[in-house]
């Protein structure tokens, strides 16, 4: 492997190698860190943002952004949780809380995929809009366990054999996420529009629609995750998913989703959601600040922007100079060059 290619692996896998060595200094650190126990308790943990990173990768790799899931995950959250309270049915206030996800995803979709409009700044105002929407509804009041049906609480708890059905949510989320974006059109479509929009015009695929699709996915899967996180907190909070979005972002762009679109993989976004749920439980072990963990979520997202962008410019620049020596050194028994096979 020459200098070049080694400079691309490690740009791609960096984010597993420093997962490794996090685990590693943390172990070193505390003993009783890499423990199963430990591990599992850092699954929970991860479970909500990582069925919120799934979707967001998508519409980042697409070229676009939804800044309001945390906003989402909460208005569904209170929506469902006040349908609960109500009617005492948990399968009612799950189809309301997905429903206003849903809903909060299609509006969206629609003024970022068919009036044009910027998606950071549509989000960004969706994320004040839903916040509110959530903290309107239910007066800024906590519905609390006992208002809860005890079906839905059982969720919390709930396990499938060893596995809490949170690690098996997310689980079945990751394996969704890989499935689509590897195995089906609509993924490979999803990456189309990302590196080149207009050439995916021309190919026939309806950008639009594949964007709106996105965005209600997003909604969706963020309902879902409030819904999950209320069940494990056993209450609804107005504020529940405050947060998820800066740390979703965070995660996706860790493991490797270009900001700019078009390149991204599921087990990369899988990675940076492991290393940064470590990073954080890695901090609690060592008893740092609350104050400083919030601080480091700020700075981790400034981070993983500019590796974002140095690690691009760097497989550019080492692809076209792979691109050069092929062209120079080419034979028939050549593969082609480097650019025919990314």
């Amino acid at each position: 492997m020459n200098a070049e290619r080694l400079k691309i692996f490690v740009a791609k896998n960096g984010i597993f190698l420093a997962l490794i060595v996090l685990v590693a200094v943390f172990s070193i650190l505390r003993p009783n860190f890499f423990t199963l126990a430990n591990g599992q308790s850092i699954l929970m943990q991860a479970a909500e943002l990582g069925i919120i990173a799934i979707p967001a990768a998508f519409l980042i790799m697409s070229g676009t952004i939804d800044l309001s899931v945390g906003a989402v995950a909460s208005a569904a959250a209170i929506t469902g949780g006040m349908a609960m309270s109500a009617t005492g049915s948990t399968s009612l206030g799950f189809l309301v809380g997905i429903a206003t996800g849903i809903a909060a995803g299609a509006l969206n979709g629609f003024l970022v995929s068919y009036l044009r409009l910027n998606s950071f700044v549509v989000t960004l105002g969706a994320l004040s809009v839903w916040g509110g929407f959530a903290l309107l509804l239910s007066e800024g009041r906590t519905i609390p366990r006992s208002e809860l049906p005890d079906a839905f609480r059982a969720i919390g708890t709930l396990k499938v054999g060893p596995v809490p059905i949170q690690i098996v949510a997310l689980i079945a989320v990751i394996l969704l996420g890989w499935y689509v974006l590897n195995r089906t059109k609509f993924g490979k479509e999803v990456r189309a529009i990302g590196g080149n929009e207009r050439a995916a015009r021309l190919m026939g695929i309806d950008v639009k629609r594949s964007r709106f699709l996105l965005f209600v996915a997003s909604g969706a899967f963020a309902a879902f995750a409030g819904l999950l996180l209320s069940a494990k907190v056993q209450s609804a909070n107005p504020t529940i998913g405050s947060g998820l979005e800066l740390e979703a972002l965070t995660v996706v762009l860790l493991g490797g989703v270009a900001f700019e679109g078009g390149v991204g993989r599921i087990s990369g976004v899988v990675a940076g959601l492991l290393f940064f749920r470590v990073l954080r439980a890695g901090l609690v072990f060592l008893q740092a600040s609350p104050f400083l963990q919030t601080i480091l979520v700020g700075a981790t997202l400034i981070v993983a922007v500019a590796l974002d962008s140095s690690i691009q410019r760097m497989i550019r620049s080492s692809w076209a100079k792979l691109g050069r020596k092929a062209v120079t050194t080419a034979s028939p028994a050549d593969e082609g060059p480097p650019t025919a096979r990314t």
